[in-house]
């Protein structure tokens, strides 16, 4: 039987290339949204154009009952998640002083409430030998201006993570959080000019930025036979972004 796998936030970005990547490690795989289908669509038509299984699911992992539904749609259609990949998340900038509570609450919906409620549901649903990530971020290392809310629901992911390891003792679950630095994504790129992102190259001694695919063969390694002795740990995929 084929293992199975959740990935939130797959639609695009590092999220859809774990999503390629699983399926074409022999996961049958669970491509989760928030917004519109047809991005999920194209990743699951991609899968499947491979040799793989896919179906998309739509679900706002900041809100319980989606999350809940997210793996029961998920269950029904493969059976239990052998492995679930957090990687759902938003990265609006903004500085403290402005005050912006709402830009603020929406972060940390998002970015922290929910991976509780995605481990949550996980940690449920995962068997005995199963893995489970989140996604942090190497920028926690260098607390740049207007990162506050971001960086704070990031230093909260990888809490969780740790005491979930903890809580999950004695079932070989692991549970890990992978911390890109810059990735070539829409997400990071948005609002940054040329110039800025020449000087964000240069910030790593590899002197480019990562690829979404770099993420996934993290992704694909941990949640291997290979992978299986990691546990609680933040791994920091980011050309040696400096710690």
């Amino acid at each position: 039987m084929k293992k199975v796998a959740i990935i939130t936030g797959a639609s695009g970005g590092i999220g859809g290339s774990v999503a390629k990547r699983l399926a074409k490690d022999g996961f049958s795989v669970v491509v989760n949204y928030a917004g519109k289908p047809a991005p999920a669509q194209a990743v699951v038509a991609d899968i499947k154009a491979a040799g793989g299984q896919g179906i998309a699911v739509q679900a706002d992992v900041a809100n319980a009952e989606d999350v809940e539904r997210l793996f029961k749609e998920s269950m029904d259609a493969f059976g239990r998640p052998d492995v679930v990949v957090h990687c759902a998340g938003i990265m609006p900038l903004f500085p403290i002083a402005s005050g912006d509570v709402a830009a603020f609450d929406k972060v940390i919906a998002t970015n922290l409430r929910g991976t509780f409620l995605v481990f949550a549901q996980a940690a449920q649903h995962v068997p005995d030998g199963g893995r489970i990530m989140a996604f942090s971020s190497s920028v926690l290392a260098k607390s740049f201006p207007t990162y506050g809310a971001y960086i704070a629901s990031k230093a909260g992911v990888e809490g969780l993570v740790h005491v979930l390891a903890n809580e999950l003792r004695g079932r070989n679950i692991t549970v890990n959080a992978v911390a890109p630095g810059q990735v070539q994504t829409e997400l990071f790129l948005k609002g940054k000019s040329d110039a800025r992102i020449e000087e964000l190259k240069k910030m790593n001694p590899l002197e480019r930025l990562g690829q979404p695919e770099d993420m996934a063969n993290v992704v694909s390694f941990l949640a291997g036979p290979e992978g299986g002795w990691i546990n609680s740990q933040v791994v920091r995929p980011n050309g040696g972004f400096v710690y």
